[in-house]
């Protein structure tokens, strides 16, 4: 079973711009978690905060590849830990397609199905935030999905 989510949008903003909005800590509060305790680079954990959930969370920084990728692992807390890729690319009129890809689910998980589903919305809920905060400034998207 292949056990990963992928999905792609394309932001109307250069692919520097979109990298510093998930990376920068005074951006990323405008379109995903509340406050992320520092930049995201190589090697960092980061603490990421959803104050609307009262949740916390550590992501642990693989790679980062400046304009291009961001790989990070999170849920290892909970014994499910996944491995996102975020990579870039750049279109010649200064637009950008940003890929998520999450892998690493566990496939013998009999929740597995709901889950992958789960955390497909999210990320589709996320790029939905990204795009309408860095191409239209609206910052009011974020932590209003229900479950």
């Amino acid at each position: 079973m292949d056990t990963q989510v992928t999905t792609k949008f394309k932001i109307h903003k250069p692919t520097n711009e979109v990298f510093e909005a998930i990376v920068d800590p005074e951006k990323i509060g405008k379109f995903w978690f509340s406050s992320s305790s520092e930049r995201w680079e190589q090697g960092k954990s980061v603490i990421l905060r959803y104050d609307e959930y009262e949740a916390e969370g550590t992501i642990h920084v693989l790679e980062v590849e400046e304009n291009k990728k961001i790989m990070f692992s999170w849920g290892g807390e909970s014994d499910e830990e996944t491995v996102v890729t975020i990579t870039l690319k750049e279109l010649g009129n200064a637009s950008t397609i940003i890929e998520v890809n999450e892998s690493g689910f566990n496939e013998d998980d009999p929740e597995i199905v709901n889950k992958m589903l789960g955390q497909k919305e999210g990320w589709v809920y996320m790029l939905t935030c990204l795009k309408g905060y860095l191409e239209n400034d609206v910052s009011n998207l974020r932590a209003s999905l229900i479950h």
